[in-house]
């Protein structure tokens, strides 16, 4: 038995994973897919003052309340950066990092560096009447729709979850300082549908930092695939675990 502990993105709460969790679980996988601070049932604590620190502690503390061991850490989008720096903090406790069509940073990078077209979104934020408080992405025309969902109905559920996002978040930067993560393995699964203009996702080194070769799997669907292909990716999912 795995743990898969769940990290949703930028905007998005745990809510995000429902269509996941019971596929992983019935496979005899414990699974984890909190809400951080701000989002979900945590919306009501969103503040100026939470940033990328904040949901580090969120699920450092988690793994560490839980006990948790031997963990594969999936992070979704913005989430890419929650796990780096929370691998780094304890790595004896991760099995495996996954960059869920994710931003892979280095040390001390952070969204606004991995995403530049992220600061367009601080920027508008900050001409508005709460200026710490960035808001989802808008629709946009398929392929790319909300996130890549572009089921009417899915579309729906999927707004029933977004909240704004701390500019804080996106600007606040990744430690990645302790040498151990380097061992930890790597998983990179990229959603190649409906990219957003403006996204530019970094070549994957062929090399790990553990120094085994990448692992990079391409799903055909758009970035919010735990919606649009729950079973493709759960199934990718369990072949790590």
């Amino acid at each position: 038995m795995s743990t898969y502990l769940l990290v949703h993105g930028a905007w998005h709460s745990g809510q995000c994973w429902e269509r996941v969790i019971p596929l992983l679980a019935s496979a005899g996988h414990r699974v984890v897919a909190p809400s951080m601070t701000g989002h979900g049932d945590k919306a009501h604590l969103l503040s100026r003052e939470v940033g990328l620190d904040t949901h580090v502690d969120d699920i450092v503390s988690l793994i560490i309340e839980e006990d948790l061991t031997e963990v594969v850490l999936v992070g979704h989008s913005y989430a890419g950066l929650v796990i780096s720096s929370a691998a780094n903090q304890i790595p004896d406790r991760i099995a495996r990092l996954v960059y869920l069509d994710a931003m892979v940073p280095e040390d001390g990078e952070s969204a606004v560096d991995v995403q530049p077209v992220t600061q367009l979104l601080i920027d508008r934020a900050a001409k508005s009447d709460i200026d710490w408080r960035v808001p989802p992405l808008p629709e946009m025309p398929p392929p790319s729709g909300l996130f890549g969902v572009t089921d009417p109905a899915d579309i729906a559920w999927l707004r029933t979850m977004l909240s704004d996002q701390s500019a804080r978040c996106l600007q606040q930067p990744v430690r990645l300082d302790n040498p151990a993560v380097n061992t930890i393995s790597r998983t990179h699964i990229h959603c190649v549908v409906g990219v957003p203009e403006g996204i530019v996702r970094r070549p994957i080194p062929a090399i790990q930092p553990n120094g085994s070769p990448a692992q990079v799997w391409e799903l055909a669907t758009g970035h919010d695939c735990m919606i649009t292909m729950p079973v493709e990716l759960a199934e990718l999912l369990l072949k790590l675990g």
